[in-house]
């Protein structure tokens, strides 16, 4: 019997918006593929007041893939309402994850629509207009993410929950190696930790392309305007109230995110 999509839809928004956690969908409401479990994201586009701001795409590492029991990356939805600007302050309310993810960010300059045949990873930088530094704050509505399985994981928009992107990357940024792109993170004066950007799918530049190829093959294209935020170039960072987390990309930029009580 298929799933309910839009009362599946319906049960994770109230949760979200309640800051309230559930051990799974009831039966009747629980994808069974991947492509139930984006169904069931898609809805959460609608009930956004704004356009659609952008992706983000979990598990781009092997661990992070192991950790949550999944076979690859998973795209979810960046709705307006969850972008807190450098100088807003990241709510931690009914944030039971409290982990924050320095991650390269790509803003595009024209469409990328969907299609049969595959991007190349040429042509979708060509449709990049700015690169930028970002932090991604995930959670989930789910009690336990490990067990969820991905089909769950994709209805639940990925874990998306708060993103803060910073100012684009000084022009000549497309002629380095962003693969061999170090990043070093400050998390107020608890501890420090450094990245790289190969951790990201082998390299942000082939996490997007991931992103373009998988929507495409669903029928959604990516927008010109929108942002895609490509994976956690360290391992997550584990964040308490009023922490101050400085990601510094080098010749990118940094970028900075301070966490509410």
């Amino acid at each position: 019997m298929p799933v309910d999509i839009a009362t599946a839809a319906a049960l994770l928004w109230r949760h979200w918006q309640a800051g309230s956690r559930i051990d799974s969908l009831p039966a009747a409401l629980r994808p069974a593929t991947r492509a139930e479990g984006y169904a069931i994201q898609a809805q959460f586009e609608a009930r956004s007041a704004q356009p659609l701001y952008g992706w983000k795409i979990a598990a781009t590492s092997a661990a992070g893939q192991a950790h949550i029991g999944l076979t690859g990356p998973v795209a979810g939805r960046i709705l307006a309402e969850m972008v807190v600007a450098e100088t807003g302050s990241v709510p931690l309310a009914g944030n039971a994850m409290r982990l924050a993810e320095p991650e390269f960010a790509f803003r595009l300059g024209r469409d990328l629509p969907a299609r049969i045949q595959p991007y190349g990873m040429e042509e979708v930088m060509a449709a990049v207009a700015t690169l930028h530094p970002a932090v991604e704050v995930p959670d989930s509505r789910f009690t336990d993410v490990a067990s969820a399985g991905e089909a769950q994981i994709a209805a639940d928009n990925a874990c998306a929950r708060h993103f803060v992107l910073g100012p684009p990357a000084p022009d000549g940024w497309r002629d380095l190696d962003l693969a061999a792109h170090p990043v070093q993170v400050r998390v107020g004066e608890r501890y420090t930790r450094a990245g790289l950007g190969a951790n990201v799918l082998g390299d942000p530049r082939l996490a997007l392309t991931w992103l373009a190829n998988a929507q495409a093959a669903d029928g959604v294209a990516l927008r010109e305007g929108q942002v895609i935020t490509t994976g956690t170039c360290t391992t997550p960072l584990e964040i308490e109230a009023d922490d101050l987390v400085v990601a510094d990309f080098g010749v990118l930029g940094r970028v900075s995110a301070r966490f509410g009580r």
